[in-house]
């Protein structure tokens, strides 16, 4: 079996290495260099957006050289830089809430290194907290891997599961990957490594891909972005409380930086024409929540299971989630005239424009839908 296997430093691609030579398989190891790269038109332009990655590369050449992997460093700034932060730069100045990680994913690990490299390989390895499964569609029963229709299924660790940052992917995308830590705990994970003895082995956990290096995000956005003075207003009265520098740099849910006394204040409404923030007062204001979440761009990932039900006007009972978190929310799909639309059996926090619905099984075990959240208000 020809595999590439994608290996950041960390403990849990480093341990997918090292589970697959112990089953016989010695993969060839990429690390993909990532992150924004400028239009060369500032000083030292390319180190300000580059990721810190001396120490990264150090480890997995080390992994590489400890298991007879060959090693290749892929450089990605390029395509990186056209999809990934060209989407997030778009829909931060449409009013949207971004999510790089879910792009990065779809656009650029298997995307831009599928078409480059991995298309050579049988299956692609990476250290995500998932699972791949098929489903016997036509008796619900599952089974191991083999040729037929590969479903992503949830990891056996649900506080480290990464289903929701591969909500986006494709059947085929979906087919080529191995997920060898999937079955494990992160606490299994972490004794394999130390009883192997890789040097990732007490490393931290990265928090999500790297996005702008040592950029601080705001001085990225007012780079691109600029600033436009508007108005932040109490939703409630219509009080004119303060002003701020540009929707663009606020997201639903916020509450940091709006610098109002009297709060705490949370932003629950952007009028992205007029440039106006709306917000509540109070730890839970009810304005923060809603039951409703409409969708657009929304897809099957690889088993189309609910829309002979859907388009008959059924509805579908199913597990979701619209932000990274362990837990699932009940809800029930329908079909409406817009499009496709979950109502949540409870009130949810900050549904935000912009971000993604991963949509589960009634068991919360398979991945069978995403869409993009959408907002009538933007």
């Amino acid at each position: 079996m020809n595999v590439a296997a994608l290996v950041s430093g960390g403990v849990d691609s480093s341990v997918v290495v090292h589970l697959l030579k112990e089953q016989g398989i010695t993969p060839d190891i990429f690390y993909i260099r990532i992150g924004a790269e400028d239009d060369g038109t500032t000083e030292t332009a390319m180190e300000r957006f580059d990721c810190p990655a001396e120490e990264d590369i150090e480890i997995t050449g080390y992994i590489a050289k400890k298991y007879g992997c060959r090693f290749e460093v892929v450089d990605l700034h390029r395509e990186y830089w056209d999809n990934v932060v060209a989407y997030t730069i778009e829909s931060v100045r449409k009013g949207l809430t971004p999510n790089p990680d879910i792009m990065c994913n779809k656009l650029i690990k298997f995307g831009a290194f599928e078409q480059r490299y991995g298309k050579d390989y049988d299956f692609t390895a990476t250290g995500h907290y998932a699972r791949t499964e098929i489903v016997d569609t036509n008796n619900s029963t599952t089974q191991q891997l083999n040729n037929s229709t590969v479903f992503l299924a949830t990891a056996k660790d649900p506080v480290k599961d990464q289903t929701d940052f591969l909500s986006q992917l494709s059947s085929a995308q979906i087919r080529k990957l191995m997920f060898p830590i999937g079955h494990l705990m992160k606490s299994e994970v972490r004794a394999v490594a130390e009883q192997a003895a890789l040097p990732s082995a007490t490393r931290k956990d990265s928090q999500g891909i790297c996005f702008l290096g040592k950029i601080n995000y705001n001085d990225f956005l007012r780079r691109y972005l600029g600033e436009r003075e508007g108005q932040i207003v109490e939703l409630e009265t219509g009080r004119v409380l303060g002003t701020h520098h540009g929707y663009w740099f606020h997201t639903i849910g916020q509450r940091k930086g709006l610098f109002l006394s009297g709060g705490p204040w949370f932003v629950v409404k952007k009028d992205i024409e007029a440039n106006v923030l709306y917000v509540s007062q109070g730890y839970d204001p009810d304005a923060q929540y809603g039951d409703t979440v409409n969708l657009v761009d929304y897809h099957y990932l690889t088993g189309d299971l609910w829309s002979a039900a859907l388009e008959a006007g059924e509805t579908v009972d199913v597990k979701f989630k619209i932000r990274h978190t362990p837990d699932f929310t009940q809800g029930h799909l329908v079909r409406t005239a817009e499009g496709y639309t979950i109502h949540s059996d409870k009130r949810l926090q900050g549904i935000a424009a912009g971000q993604f619905a991963t949509i589960y099984d009634n068991d919360a075990h398979l991945v069978v839908a995403s869409g993009q959240i959408a907002n009538s208000d933007l």
